[in-house]
C-alpha cells in the first residue's frame, strides 16, 4: 500500500508549509493513478501561488481550507489504471501537484495525449489539463527532460507574448524593455523577439548582481541595472514587459519614459512582496497578460496543428540556448522540496541555477 505525500502551502504566508500524508487511493472505473517522478521549481510557481486566488491556480489540486497545493510542470508514471487505453508503466508530461501521486480521469484520449476530465478542473483552461504521452510525443527528447521542465511552460508564454505584440504591430514601438531580465520567461521572450521581431531593440532590466549573467546570455541588445535607470537610452516609443511585478519599479520606469510608453504588459510577479495594487501610473494602464487566453485565441485562428508547429519551431532553437544558460541542481524528497520552495519565495534562487525536485 503506497503512501501519498503532498506539500501544503499557506495561501496567506507562502513560506509556511506542511506535509500531508495519506494512503494513495485506488482507481475507480475511468481513473488512472500517476506517481510523480520529477518537476521543476521556478519563480513561475511562486507566481501561481501569489495570484492563485484571482486566476484559479489553487483550484487544480484541492487542499484544506486556507492551504493550497502549488502546481508544477514535470513527469509522472502510470502506476495503476482502470482505463483500457492507458497502460501501467506509461510516462507522461504535464501539470502536476507538489505531491507524490495524482489521480486523473483521462478523456479525449489520443496516441499523443489525454485530458484530465475531473469535474473540478473543467472550469480552468484545457492547456493545464492535457498530459503528453511520451511514447508518441514528438516534442519528447530524453536528453532534454530537465530543460523541458524548467523552460517549456514558460517558453509557451514567451512565444505568445511576442506573437501578440507582433500582431499588434508592437503598438508602434521600436524597442522593448523587460524587467526581471534574468527570469526564464524573460529569457525566452528575448529569444523569440530576436528571432521573429529583430527590428525591435531588446533591453533587459535586472538587479546589479545579475547583470553579468544576463549579458552573457547574448539575448539582449542592452542590459541595465535597476539602480541605473537613468542610463536607459531610447530614441522612440517602447513596450514594457513587466515580469517582476514590483510597483515601485514600474513607477520608476513610467517616470523614466515620459510620453514614450506605448504599452505595458504585466506577466509575472518575481518581486511578489513588492507588487502593490491600484497605484496610479502616468501613462498607459498596465494590461495583465494571461497566456491561456492568448493560446486559445491563436489556436482558434491558426488551428491546433499550426499552433503546435509554430511553438515547436521556436522551441527547438531555444532549448539548445537554454541548456547553456543554466546548471541543473537536483533535490530529492519532501524535505528538499521545502528548502527549494522557501528559497524561491525568498527570492534567493540564482538565475544560472535550474532546480529540479525528484520524488
Amino acid at each position: 500500500m503506497s503512501v501519498k505525500r503532498e506539500m501544503l502551502v499557506r495561501k496567506d504566508a507562502l513560506e509556511q508549509l506542511a506535509i500531508n500524508e495519506t494512503i494513495a487511493p485506488e482507481c475507480a472505473a475511468g481513473e488512472v493513478l500517476l506517481t510523480v517522478e520529477a518537476f521543476a521549481v521556478t519563480a513561475n510557481n511562486v507566481t501561481y501561488a501569489v495570484v492563485g486566488e484571482q486566476v484559479g491556480y489553487w483550484n487544480f489540486f484541492p487542499a484544506p481550507e486556507g492551504w493550497g497545493i502549488v502546481p508544477v510542470w514535470g513527469y509522472a508514471r502510470v502506476v495503476a489504471s482502470a482505463v483500457p487505453e492507458i497502460a501501467i508503466g506509461e510516462r507522461v508530461y504535464g501539470y502536476l501537484p507538489m505531491a507524490s501521486h495524482l489521480m486523473v480521469q483521462p478523456g479525449k484520449i489520443s496516441a499523443g495525449l489525454f485530458r484530465d476530465m475531473a469535474a473540478h478542473r473543467q472550469p480552468m483552461s484545457s492547456v493545464y489539463n492535457q498530459y503528453r504521452r511520451l511514447a508518441a510525443d514528438p516534442a519528447h527528447d530524453p536528453a532534454r527532460e530537465d530543460m523541458r521542465m524548467l523552460f517549456e511552460p514558460l517558453f509557451l508564454t514567451s512565444f505568445l507574448i511576442e506573437d501578440t505584440l507582433r500582431r499588434a504591430g508592437w503598438h508602434g514601438a521600436d524597442s522593448v524593455v523587460m524587467t526581471s531580465a534574468s527570469s526564464k520567461t524573460a529569457l525566452g521572450t528575448a529569444y523569440v523577439c530576436r528571432e521573429s521581431s529583430p527590428m525591435v531593440r531588446r533591453i533587459g532590466l535586472t538587479g546589479a548582481g545579475n547583470v553579468a549573467f544576463v549579458e552573457r546570455t547574448g539575448l539582449y541588445d542592452a542590459v541595465v541595472a535597476y539602480d541605473a535607470l537613468e542610463t536607459l537610452e531610447l530614441t522612440g516609443s517602447t513596450v514594457v514587459i513587466d515580469f517582476a511585478g514590483n510597483m515601485a519599479l514600474l513607477q520608476a520606469l513610467y517616470a523614466a519614459l515620459p510620453d514614450r510608453m506605448a504599452q505595458c504588459l504585466r506577466v509575472g510577479v518575481t518581486h511578489h512582496d513588492e507588487r502593490g495594487e491600484g497605484e496610479m501610473l502616468p501613462g498607459p494602464k498596465p494590461v495583465w497578460f494571461f497566456a491561456p487566453d492568448a493560446a486559445t485565441a491563436l489556436i482558434g485562428e491558426i488551428g491546433q496543428d499550426g499552433f503546435n508547429a509554430g511553438v515547436a519551431a521556436q522551441w527547438r532553437g531555444f532549448v539548445d540556448t537554454a541548456a547553456g544558460l543554466v546548471q541543473v541542481e537536483e533535490a530529492r524528497g519532501m524535505d528538499a522540496l521545502q528548502r527549494v520552495w522557501r528559497g524561491q519565495v525568498a527570492g534567493q534562487a540564482k538565475p544560472e541555477t535550474g532546480y529540479i525536485v525528484r520524488m
